[in-house]
C-alpha cells in the first residue's frame, strides 16, 4: 500500500492529478534548474531552525543506502516522548497509511505543540497572514496525523525567516526566526483532512491517470512541474505563450476557445502582444530601424557591457545584511573605447568563503570611471546590487551610483516589440535572445561552454562550495565561473551588433 505524506497531500491539495503524476509518472516532471539550490537552502535554514525552541533530540534515522527507517524514527519517537522530552525533531507519526514527521514537536502544559519550519521570509512586524496560506494545507495534516495517534495538539505554528533581521556581529537565532501561531487559521484545512486523505489514498492505490485540464492548480500556489505534460494536446505557439500576461487571463481565454494564435489575434491585445502574434502568425521578424536607431542614439562611446553573477545567503553571513540577501561575487566587463575600437575584457572574481564585496566594488570603481555609458541586459538587476553596494561603502558611493545612473538596457529594443523574431516565443531573456540571433554560433551556446558552469543557477550553487574543493578543482571551477560570465557580456555586444546592423 503506497503511503501519505505531508508533501504528497499537499501536492493532492493543489491538484490530485499533480500527486498521481508525482508517483507513477515522475519523469515527466520539468525540474527547475535551481530546485537544487532550494532544497539545499531549506535543509540549512531547517538544521538552524532545529534550535530555536531550546535543546532537542533528532531522531532521523536513515538505512545504508541514505533512505528514511520510518519505523525507527517512529518507536524513537514513542520512547521520547515516554521520557517527556520538550522538544523531538523530525518526530515521526504513522496511522492508517498516513505518515509524517513534524520538523519540531514541542512539550507543552497539557500535550504538544507543532512547529513546521520553512525557509521563506515573512517580516517581525506587519506582516500579511495571507501569504502563510499556502503552507495550512500541510500543518493541519500533520495536527490529524498526530491525533488520530493519540497526541493532544495544543498548538500550531509556522517557523519562517525574519525578513526585517539585519545581521550585526554574531547570527541572533531569536531573531533569525519569525514564529507565526496559525492554530485558529488552520481550522478551514483542518475540518477538511479527513475527506482528503481518504480521497488521496484511494487515488494512490489506483494505476489509472485522473483526468484534469487545465486549470488554476498548475500555477497555485506553486507551478506545477508537469504542466508541460498536462498542456500537451493545446498547440504550439497558443496563449498560454504570450507575453507577460497572467495566467488567469490565458485561462479564461482557454476556456473561451480562443488558444491558437489565430484563435486569439483579433481579441484586444497590447503592442507587443500583438507583434509577438503576426510575427508568428506571418512566420517573419518585426524590426522598427527607427525606434532601434533612437535607442543606440542614447549610448555614447567609450561602452562599458556589465554583467554580474550573485550568491543568494538564505541565512545572512555577512555584516549588514538580511536574509536572502543578494550577494554579488563577480563580474565580467566588455569596453568598447570608440567607433570601430577593439574589444577590451575586464574581469572580477570574488574569493569563496570571504565576505566579496568590498573588494569587488573597489575595482568596479576603477574598471568604469564615472559618467561612462554602461549597458546591461535587464537593467534593474545590476541597479539594484550596485545601490546595495552603494549603502554599505559610503565612502565608494559617489562613484557606485554615477555608474548605476548611466547604465543603459540592452533589453529595450526587445521589451519594446522593435526587434522580435518569432523564435523568441514571448521571451526577451538573453538566453533565449541570443540563440535566436545567432542560432548557428557555437560560440555563442552556453552548453558548449566546458566545466560545470552553464547558467546563473549553477553559478550561483557552486561559488560557495569552492572553499571546499582541493587547489585543483578549485582552479576548474573558477575558470568555469570567468567564462560563463564572460559570455554574458561578449553576447551583449554581439546582441548590440545586431542591433546596429538592423540600422545600417
Amino acid at each position: 500500500m503506497k503511503q501519505l505524506s505531508k508533501s504528497k497531500y499537499a501536492k493532492y491539495c493543489q491538484c490530485p492529478k499533480c500527486l498521481w503524476m508525482s508517483v507513477y509518472k515522475p519523469e515527466e516532471e520539468v525540474i527547475d534548474p535551481s530546485a537544487e539550490g532550494r532544497f539545499e537552502k531549506g535543509t540549512e535554514v531547517g538544521n538552524l531552525a532545529k534550535g530555536v525552541l531550546g535543546p532537542y533530540v533528532d531522531v532521523t534515522v536513515k538505512r545504508a543506502d541514505g533512505s528514511l527507517d520510518l519505523s525507527a524514527m517512529i518507536q524513537n519517537t514513542k520512547n521520547l516522548i515516554a521520557e517527556g522530552q520538550d522538544n523531538i525533531c523530525e518526530a515521526a507519526f504513522s496511522f492508517e497509511g498516513n505518515y509524517c514527521a513534524v520538523d519540531i514537536l514541542h512539550r507543552t502544559e497539557h500535550g504538544y505543540a507543532i512547529y513546521e519550519v520553512k525557509s521563506v521570509s515573512y517580516p517581525e512586524f506587519d506582516g500579511k497572514p495571507a501569504k502563510l496560506g499556502k503552507f495550512l494545507p500541510d500543518i493541519a495534516y500533520q495536527k490529524w496525523v498526530l491525533e488520530k495517534c493519540g497526541i493532544n495538539v495544543t498548538g500550531t505554528y509556522l517557523v519562517c525567516l525574519n525578513s526585517d533581521y539585519v545581521r550585526e556581529g554574531e547570527l541572533d537565532l531569536k531573531r533569525l526566526f519569525v514564529i507565526n501561531d496559525v492554530s485558529e487559521m488552520i481550522a478551514d484545512e483542518y475540518a477538511q483532512v479527513e475527506a482528503r486523505q481518504t480521497a488521496a489514498l484511494k487515488l494512490l492505490q489506483s494505476c489509472e491517470e485522473p483526468e484534469q485540464d487545465i486549470w488554476e492548480g498548475c500555477k497555485a500556489p506553486y507551478d506545477c512541474g508537469f504542466f508541460k505534460y498536462c498542456s500537451r494536446h493545446i498547440p504550439s505557439p497558443s496563449v498560454f505563450d504570450l507575453y507577460r500576461m497572467r495566467f488567469s487571463d490565458k485561462l479564461k481565454y482557454y476556456r473561451q476557445g480562443i488558444i491558437s494564435y489565430n484563435d486569439v489575434k483579433n481579441e484586444k491585445l497590447t503592442p507587443v502582444r500583438r507583434i509577438q502574434i503576426e510575427s508568428a502568425l506571418a512566420n517573419k521578424p518585426h524590426i522598427e530601424p527607427d525606434k532601434i536607431k533612437e535607442f543606440l542614439n542614447t549610448l555614447t562611446y567609450p561602452l562599458y557591457f556589465l554583467d554580474f553573477e550573485t550568491i543568494q545567503q538564505v541565512v545572512p553571513e555577512f555584516e549588514g545584511t538580511k536574509v536572502y540577501q543578494q550577494i554579488t561575487f563577480q563580474y565580467s566587463l566588455h569596453i568598447i573605447e570608440n567607433e570601430g575600437g577593439e574589444l577590451i575584457h575586464k574581469e572580477h572574481l570574488g574569493i569563496s568563503g570571504s565576505d566579496p564585496r568590498r573588494a569587488l566594488a573597489e575595482q568596479l570603481c576603477k574598471d568604469i570611471p564615472m559618467n561612462v555609458c554602461t549597458l546591461a541586459f535587464n537593467k534593474s538587476f545590476e541597479c539594484t546590487r550596485i545601490k546595495e553596494l552603494a549603502g554599505w561603502y559610503p565612502d565608494l558611493a559617489e562613484h557606485l551610483l554615477n555608474i548605476k545612473d548611466n547604465i543603459k538596457d540592452l533589453l529595450d529594443p526587445f521589451a519594446a516589440g522593435q526587434y522580435y523574431l518569432p523564435a523568441m516565443g514571448g521571451s526577451f531573456s538573453i538566453k533565449v535572445v541570443l540563440p535566436t540571433l545567432f542560432p548557428n554560433d557555437p560560440s555563442l551556446d552556453y552548453h558548449n561552454l566546458e566545466g560545470c558552469v552553464h547558467n546563473g543557477s549553477e553559478a550561483m550553487t557552486i561559488f560557495p562550495k569552492i572553499q571546499f574543493m582541493d587547489p585543483e578543482e578549485q582552479a576548474k571551477t573558477r575558470k568555469a565561473l570567468l567564462a560563463y560570465c564572460g559570455l554574458d557580456t561578449f553576447a551583449m555586444v554581439k546582441i548590440w551588433e545586431k542591433l546596429l546592423s538592423a540600422v545600417q
